[in-house]
């Protein structure tokens, strides 16, 4: 593949037509290829931070095979940049592509912290954990910048409620002053995501997140200082990291992780489209190997969106995935367990401060 074709940084490789909208970028991305040929720069790739004001932050999942009941997201879209990503349908809701746009223009929430202590100083409000990134990654490039997801620590500490972390960037390690007292109070659960122990393999799949020596020191890091860790090696994909699963479940186990979580790879709406151009042009000589069994997992194909079936996919292939993961729970999560949190605390707080009377 000549890297005069790729987009450097970035997982998708171009925007892809918006379901709701009747134009799509067909036009544009043909404009940018010939560019691309002609040695010329008419895209800057640079990420792009917009401002938008919802009324509320925390959301009910109303999935039955989602293991969470509440979720927030400080920022959709995610420049991260993961080719995979779920989440990518959602940034057509904002009338965005699911391709380009949502890996730079990224959406920012500036007051989910003041939203967030409004909801848990409500007295109807009963505590539940809220699960930050239930849609995109709160410690994603953007944190850096606007400290969303700190402040909103805060206030989870100031109340004394339960909140979840998923993430694949080690900026968690920022907040961990933060995380070791929300820990002590078993108000906190953190599930940090790996998907291969090979560094090419990461750069490829999610080009603009952590490296693998770093998150797996930020499993090391985080269970050394109390904090439970719970490792997502999510999604599996056939052929691209599928051979990895004991491997991967061996190294987070020995670096204190109490538990892994899995996901069969599934590519519903517009994320097939991207995948299968992204692959035919990073891995041509086995994309069709990729896809075909992607397929065989999810019933001939690439999207799943049955209940009970999307995550764990059927199939000969989904089984010995999933039967590699039981094996791998066996050998080494066998004594292991990931605490359940502290949902009691918080009505003794609702005011920011303990209630003697």
């Amino acid at each position: 593949m000549s890297h005069k074709s790729v987009i450097k940084g970035r997982g998708a490789q171009r925007n892809i037509h918006n379901r709701f909208f009747e134009l799509s970028y067909d036009m544009r991305d043909d404009f940018l290829e010939y560019c691309h040929k002609e040695g010329e720069t008419v895209d800057k790739n640079k990420t792009q931070y917009l401002n938008v004001f919802p009324k509320t932050i925390v959301n009910k999942v109303t999935s039955p095979d989602v293991g969470m009941a509440y979720s927030m997201n400080m920022y959709q879209g995610c420049e991260h940049g993961c080719i995979y990503c779920y989440a990518r349908n959602s940034h057509e809701y904002w009338g965005y592509s699911a391709g380009l746009d949502f890996e730079r223009r990224i959406l920012v929430k500036k007051d989910a912290p003041k939203l967030l202590e409004t909801l848990l100083k409500k007295k109807s409000w009963k505590a539940h954990t809220i699960v930050m990134s239930g849609n995109t990654d709160c410690y994603q490039p953007a944190e850096k910048q606007f400290q969303l997801t700190r402040q909103c620590l805060e206030v989870f500490l100031k109340y004394k409620h339960p909140v979840g972390i998923i993430t694949k960037n080690s900026l968690i390690l920022r907040d961990l002053d933060i995380l070791k007292v929300l820990a002590k109070y078993n108000l906190i659960g953190v599930n940090i995501s790996i998907t291969s122990l090979s560094e090419e393999t990461r750069r490829i799949l999610e080009p603009r997140t952590a490296t693998i020596k770093k998150r797996l020191e930020t499993v090391r890091t985080l269970s050394e200082n109390g904090i439970p860790v719970n490792v997502m090696l999510a999604p599996i994909i056939p052929s691209i990291n599928s051979h990895e699963i004991l491997p991967m479940a061996k190294k987070v186990s020995e670096l204190g992780a109490l538990s892994i979580a899995h996901t069969i790879v599934r590519l519903n709406g517009a994320i097939g489209e991207i995948f299968t151009d992204w692959i035919r042009k990073t891995m041509p000589d086995r994309a069709d190997k990729v896809l075909h069994q992607i397929q065989d997992c999810h019933g001939g194909t690439l999207n799943e969106s049955r209940y009970g079936k999307r995550k764990r996919g059927e199939g000969h292939i989904a089984q010995q995935i999933n039967d590699t993961i039981k094996l791998a729970r066996f050998k080494y999560f066998k004594e292991k367990s990931m605490p359940r949190l502290n949902t009691d605390l918080h009505e003794q707080y609702k005011d920011g401060q303990l209630k003697l009377f």
